[in-house]
């Protein structure tokens, strides 16, 4: 079926509505809950991630109630010969689900990121959040400029095999190329900024600007705050074709791109101080962008047009489960010496 069950047109109020509660949950983040600069501790960072991903799934509730209720009325559905309205609420609220889980897996390179930028800018603790919210503020400005032109070009069955391709090289390099941390300071957004601003030496609180005698001063904050910018720029690259991949409706895309990273502040404070013990998530994220690349290359065509969205769930998941057990049962060796020597 290639009638979208969302067109624009017809549900451009949904994405006002959606874009509003977004708005409304932000300001209420940094005017209420984060109003004053803080250290994020791991138990509020743990309550933040449950209240994300709760309000992700009841979001995805709604949605499959709506698609329950409102797919049977619409007439330009029920004229598709052998149209099931329910079947297609239920196809709807599973590849919400396939794209947040992908989306949140994928997020996992961000955090990495994250860690590296506020070690080599030395951004306080207490300031990182402040770093973070507008960093994913302009990375939904960002994924929404690369989802509209997503769903236009994916209507062309060349651009179909190229994001699989991309996908597929992706998860070579990933499964492949050694660790590597990114250096800030030589990124040429950052180097730029550096030219056309004058910077500060030292922070100067949490402020991005500043004017010294009559002068406009960025400050390290600032400079994280391109760079975080810039590196999410490139992971779109990977992850808008992924969910892509996985549904052809721009309404779940966006959706669940969305909420994948309002959430990512808060697991990356979860998470960030641990993340060394998961060290088979990164073949365990080659391994999902090589499966979502065979499914736009091949996989659909194989299974007449629609690989069954259970199975990509299911094998998301099962991927996923298996790294990270894998880490637990097969530690590094770093590691392992590390707890022998504590043990003795």
């Amino acid at each position: 079926m290639n009638v979208s069950l969302f067109p624009m047109s017809d549900y451009w109020w949904l994405y006002l509505v959606f874009l509003g509660i977004v708005l409304v949950m932000l300001l209420l983040d940094l005017g209420v809950f984060h109003r004053k600069s803080h250290e994020v501790s791991f138990k509020e960072a743990s309550i933040w991630t449950m209240v994300w991903i709760s309000l992700a799934m009841l979001f995805n509730l709604g949605l499959w109630r709506y698609s329950l209720w409102k797919f049977p009325q619409d007439e330009r559905l029920a004229a598709i010969p052998g149209f099931d309205p329910v079947l297609a609420a239920n196809q709807t609220a599973l590849e919400f689900l396939s794209g947040f889980v992908v989306e949140k897996a994928l997020a996992v390179d961000n955090i990495f990121v994250f860690a590296v930028v506020f070690s080599y800018f030395a951004i306080p603790k207490a300031y990182q959040h402040r770093v973070l919210f507008y960093g994913i503020l302009g990375a939904l400005i960002f994924r929404a400029i690369f989802i509209g032109i997503g769903s236009l070009l994916m209507q062309y069955q060349w651009v179909v095999y190229l994001f699989g391709a991309i996908l597929l090289i992706t998860a070579v390099k990933l499964m492949f190329s050694p660790e590597k941390a990114p250096d800030p300071g030589k990124n040429p957004i950052v180097r730029l900024t550096r030219r056309l601003l004058p910077v500060t030496d030292s922070l100067r609180g949490e402020n991005f600007f500043v004017r010294e005698n009559k002068v406009l001063y960025a400050t390290p904050l600032f400079l994280a705050l391109v760079f975080l910018e810039f590196t999410d720029i490139i992971f779109a690259v990977d992850s808008v074709p992924a969910i892509f991949a996985l549904t052809k409706e721009p309404f779940i895309v966006f959706t669940s791109n969305i909420f994948a990273i309002l959430g990512l502040r808060s697991m990356y404070f979860m998470l960030a101080s641990v993340m060394d013990r998961f060290h088979y998530l990164k073949t365990g994220l080659a391994f999902i962008l090589a499966f979502v690349g065979l499914k736009m290359v091949w996989l659909n065509e194989m299974m007449g047009g629609k690989f069954p969205i259970a199975w990509s769930l299911s094998i998301i998941v099962g991927i996923l489960a298996a790294s990270i057990l894998a880490s637990l049962m097969f530690p590094k060796e770093k590691e392992t010496s590390n707890n022998v020597r504590n043990a003795s």
